[in-house]
């Protein structure tokens, strides 16, 4: 069954222009592995500093080995160092949905 993993997390908003490297090469790293339907980060046009987590995968194992893959470990130091707050992120296990 996919799993849709929604959330977000704070930035500072003066740090955003030195994340949106780090945020662009965990992106891509993500992308290219197994199982990754999707994966976006996204900053919310009202609330600076707010990221938007959005993720689609092909299974709960899949995304379990993305979160020990070696680029994820090396995001966490990076976040951290940048000023990451308020992280909360939650997976969902669903069905294939629907196009509305």
């Amino acid at each position: 069954m996919p799993v849709l993993v929604i959330g977000e997390f704070r930035l500072p908003p003066e740090r955003m222009a030195d994340a949106r490297e780090a945020m662009e090469r965990v992106i891509v790293a993500t992308r290219a592995e197994e199982g990754c339907l999707g994966y976006a980060y996204a900053e919310d046009v009202l609330d600076p500093g707010l990221i938007r987590v959005s993720e689609k995968w092909q299974s709960r194992e899949l995304l379990a080995a993305h979160l020990a893959a070696p680029h994820m470990a090396v995001w966490k130091q990076e976040r951290a160092a940048l000023g990451l707050s308020g992280r909360d992120i939650t997976g969902f296990v669903v069905d294939e949905g629907y196009k509305l």
